[in-house]
């Protein structure tokens, strides 16, 4: 059975005056893949992303999701695709089934905050307030805000920034939960060993140009392939798997 390409992007330009941001990059998204985009500050990833959010104006090029086309149809893809908020943006009063029912309403769907909250592992926190919450749990709370409208994509800009390395993994479980349930996932990310577990493919943008594009393990295999070897020889496990193993990773959730 042929794959679904769910975003097509084709020759994507966005110019700041005389400063181009994105140069005219191409990639397609399969339904159902967890697919990054990687690079640097600045690279035009974040810009990237906000055009296909319908957040930002494009310069020219053409973008589809699931058969709609940017220009044409911005109001249908908004109800089929959830996006990360910054976590800023959580009236600092109310709980989370507060939150999740205020957000519910500005989709205009019926929310079971409960059931919300049990797929990102809250359920023991829905009376308490967002600014209680510790770093992980902020994160998984803000994930579940993406899925209120059952979407059929969800955007994740950086979602693991400033976890630590039990809230990471934890995070990493909820969002290939996430995608084993029907969602494409498109995420940013700066750790490499994260897109590196979570990826199916990966696109490195550069200066406003995607460089190269495949699934990791590709990637990997075409550096090994030109004779580059790492300096230092690779051990069985590193000192995160240390901390995971003697902390207790499925055991303990994060709850500073």
């Amino acid at each position: 059975m042929k794959e679904k390409i769910i975003i097509s992007v084709r020759d994507l330009k966005k110019n700041y005056g005389d400063f181009e941001a994105v140069k005219g990059i191409s990639f397609e998204v399969k339904e159902g893949e967890i697919f990054g985009l990687l690079g640097p500050n600045g690279a035009g990833k974040s810009t990237t992303l906000e055009i296909i959010e319908t957040l930002r104006e494009k310069t020219s090029g053409s973008v589809m999701v699931d058969g709609y086309d940017l220009d044409k149809n911005p109001e249908q893809i908004k109800k089929i695709i959830g996006v990360q908020l910054q976590t800023s943006g959580y009236y600092p009063g109310l709980s989370l089934t507060e939150l999740i029912e205020l957000f519910g309403g500005l989709y205009n769907r019926k929310v079971q905050p409960m059931k919300l909250l049990d797929t990102v592992n809250l359920r023991d926190k829905a009376k308490a307030k967002f600014k209680e919450l510790s770093g992980g749990q902020k994160q998984r709370f803000s994930i579940a805000t993406t899925l209120i409208n059952q979407p059929r994509i969800i955007f994740l800009d950086e979602p693991t920034t400033g976890l630590d390395p039990q809230a990471r993994r934890n995070l990493w479980d909820l969002i290939t939960d996430i995608r084993s349930k029907g969602t494409t996932v498109i995420i940013t990310t700066h750790y490499m060993d994260e897109a590196e577990i979570l990826c199916d493919r990966v696109a490195i943008v550069d200066a406003g140009r995607i460089i190269a594009l495949d699934s990791p393990d590709k990637l990997i295999d075409r550096l090994v392939a030109t004779g580059f070897e790492r300096p230092k020889e690779v051990k069985k496990a590193n000192l995160e798997d240390v901390f995971i193993q003697l902390t207790g990773h499925a055991l303990r959730e994060e709850n500073h």
